[in-house]
């Protein structure tokens, strides 16, 4: 079976996080870039890519890469390609653009030029003059990074955030795809107790219990490519019995989110029914202050409030001192924290283990990390 190459999109800090997870997927050739994973695998591999990966945006297919500096090199560049392979004859396809430090800047000129190229190509392939586009739907990208043309087709659709469980979401939701992450990045594993005291709308807990139970994040959602004639809906239907089969419901969690907004509580109790966890975690209503650090040697990971609009930086501040009295009330919890003030160890009352630059969005963060002694070995 010809091998294909495949983009994994990630946030900008996620790439680590996303590379394990491809190698632990089993998929070969990795290759890591700002803002990517680039592997190769199969037809069954895009599907297994979509349904697995919880940190990555995006899975694309790579059609091809060269040097453009002119609109002419990149119509003929992006016409060499094979789109017959992938786009039908029916297939209906827009494309999307971005450019970044390259000559050809107009990004709305190398969409329509590789369109234009695009159809071209399909021209000679299925030799006819009109396409009446009433078929699969396809998203072409053109990227062009330092001269640098890249063309991908979008086999997610939605971007991987996008899990099904959560319909309804409060102000400034986190990102699925980063939440997930947050506690990959930590010390957490499910022997160990959970606390989430901002939880909004539930989702770092919600992930937290949907990696211990093994549950894969696109189980529950649609991809563009489940449309696609050249990926067999057999495969899919494979993959989805085997995702549901390595689900584990036994294993016994202690899963806490509070939060002081009631509202918030009530939503992420309906997003953690949606997404099969709700009988493992405990979501209950009060302030920071009044959480308590349930069992020993717990991680509390949480994204908070970052006092970005002016009037919440006095009570975002206090909201940071409440939260190093938390945890000074049992030293045997590490603490994992999302946020863009620069001062919140000073605020917290701790100096981080580590921290790591993340972006939350466009939000440039800093994840701080309080490890917290190691568990006794018998618990570990």
């Amino acid at each position: 079976m010809e091998k294909i190459n495949l983009i994994a999109t990630a946030a900008f800090g996620l790439e680590a996080c996303v590379k394990r997870e491809v190698l632990k997927l089993g998929f070969e050739n990795v290759r890591t870039y700002d803002g990517r994973v680039e592997f190769t695998g199969n037809e069954a591999d895009i599907v297994k890519a979509n349904l697995w990966l919880r940190f990555a945006s995006k899975v694309l297919i790579k059609i091809g890469e060269f040097k453009a500096t002119t609109f002419d090199g990149l119509f003929e560049g992006v016409k060499a390609l094979d789109w017959g392979k992938w786009i039908t004859e029916d297939g209906k396809f827009t494309v999307t653009g971005k450019s970044v430090k390259s000559a050809l800047f107009s990004v709305s000129d190398c969409q329509a030029i590789t369109k234009k190229a695009v159809v071209e190509k399909l021209k000679q392939k299925y030799k006819v003059s009109w396409f009446d586009e009433t078929g699969p739907e396809y998203t072409i990208q053109v990227a062009l990074l330092n001269d640098i043309a890249t063309l991908t087709i979008d086999t997610s659709g939605g971007s991987l955030h996008k899990r099904g469980y959560r319909e309804t979401a409060m102000v400034a939701p986190l990102k699925e795809t980063l939440a997930a992450a947050m506690i990959d990045l930590s010390y957490w594993n499910k022997s160990r107790p959970f606390l989430d005291p901002l939880c909004g709308s539930g989702t770092i807990p919600i992930e937290a219990a949907m990696i211990a139970r093994n549950i894969a994040p696109g189980l529950n959602r649609k991809f563009a490519c489940e449309q696609w004639p050249q990926i067999d809906k057999a495969i899919w239907k494979e993959a989805r019995i085997e995702a549901y089969k390595a689900i584990d419901y036994d294993c016994e969690l202690q899963i806490y989110g509070s939060d002081i907004d009631a509202e918030a509580i009530e939503v992420a109790k309906e997003n953690a029914a949606k997404a099969g966890v709700d009988d493992c975690i405990e979501f209950s209503v009060k302030p920071c202050q009044e959480a308590v650090l349930i069992g020993d040697y717990g991680c509390m990971i949480t994204n908070p409030p970052y006092g970005e609009r002016i009037g919440d930086l006095k009570p975002v501040e206090n909201l940071y001192k409440d939260m190093g009295s938390l945890m000074a009330s049992n030293p045997t919890w590490g603490a994992y924290v999302l946020t863009s003030m620069e001062y919140f160890e000073k605020l917290f009352g701790r100096k981080a283990d580590a921290k790591r630059k993340i972006f939350n969005g466009r939000i440039k963060t800093d994840y701080y990390q309080f490890y917290g002694p190691k568990p006794p070995k018998k618990q570990r």
